[in-house]
């Protein structure tokens, strides 16, 4: 929560093992250009790799390396442990999100956003489009994430799900204390986003100020069911929660429908290995292949009896 009057904004960065970009991240903040005081914490979730060693070295050298508060776990806590522990470190008046992996393009884009959210008091978060980085190099726009007309309200949020990209986010510091549900969700920036929606309206700046990095971060290589499973825990975190009975409906709605696909998924995969390793449908398939391939069958004959 907002206590430090020196700090106009809070930059939010975790990290782990992110020895390949954190560079980029943290130029991507230490760039901009603004009318106030910011501080960048940085959360480092004891990475195994040379993350430190760059962080220590940006922090000694660069120009505003004094804007960084740097921490780093003695062992890993996890990617949601560590993401409270860096949130509760931000004491500036808003706090701005940006992944290690994950960074800036637009100087300016503090300002903007902050502008904003000086001028409109109704708004509690604004966030803006971002462009993807594939895995090939390739910079193209967004393609999973589709913003609705009617975005600003924690019921359009709450029925059609996360439209907002983490490193396009600066929210107002107005939540005094996580939830102890919070703790326990698999998936924590889209329950932040609706623990905000509850203080104010979202805006939409339609200006593209940071580029997110495809396929790199542990949810894009999880399989469907896994997803569907963190998705699970996370909707029962969320009613657990919220106390709105409309959004709690729309929440219990969300959930019933992952709860059916999910199983339909896991009946799914019991089948398909019943199926595989089962000897009656091994058989079969193998007595269809031959009989498609007689020549063959004749061949493994020959070689299993040796005549």
């Amino acid at each position: 929560m907002y206590t430090n009057p020196q700090y106009t904004v809070s930059v939010d960065m975790i990290t782990y093992k992110h020895e390949r970009f954190i560079k980029q991240a943290i130029e991507g903040v230490l760039m901009q250009e603004t009318s106030f005081d910011y501080e960048l914490i940085i959360s480092d979730d004891c990475s195994p790799d040379n993350t430190q060693e760059i962080i220590e070295e940006i922090k000694k050298n660069h120009p505003k390396g004094d804007k960084i508060k740097y921490f780093r776990h003695k062992q890993n806590i996890g990617m949601q442990a560590n993401g409270t522990f860096a949130f509760n470190q931000c004491s500036g008046k808003y706090v701005a999100l940006c992944e290690g992996d994950d960074y800036w393009t637009d100087p300016l884009k503090l300002q903007k956003q902050v502008d904003f959210l000086e001028a409109n008091p109704e708004y509690v978060l604004s966030f803006h489009p971002i462009s993807i980085l594939k895995n090939d190099g390739t910079i193209v726009d967004d393609f999973i994430t589709n913003v609705p007309k009617d975005y600003e309200t924690i019921e359009t949020l709450a029925r059609l799900g996360n439209y907002i990209h983490t490193p396009s986010v600066v929210f107002r510091n107005v939540i005094a204390e996580l939830p102890f549900e919070f703790q326990l969700t698999p998936i924590g920036d889209y329950f932040l986003y609706i623990i905000l929606a509850q203080y104010g309206k979202l805006k939409y700046l339609e200006e593209k100020m940071a580029v997110y990095r495809y396929n790199v971060g542990v949810i894009s290589k999880m399989s469907n069911i896994d997803i569907a499973n963190n998705n699970v825990k996370m909707y029962s975190c969320m009613i657990g929660y919220i106390k709105d009975e409309n959004v709690k409906k729309i929440i219990i709605d969300k959930q019933i429908k992952v709860v059916t696909e999910h199983y339909k998924q896991i009946e799914a995969s019991y089948h398909n290995a019943f199926v595989s390793r089962n000897f009656v449908f091994v058989t079969i398939k193998k007595i269809n292949f031959y009989s498609k391939n007689p020549k063959l069958f004749l061949k493994r004959i020959k070689k299993k009896f040796k005549f």
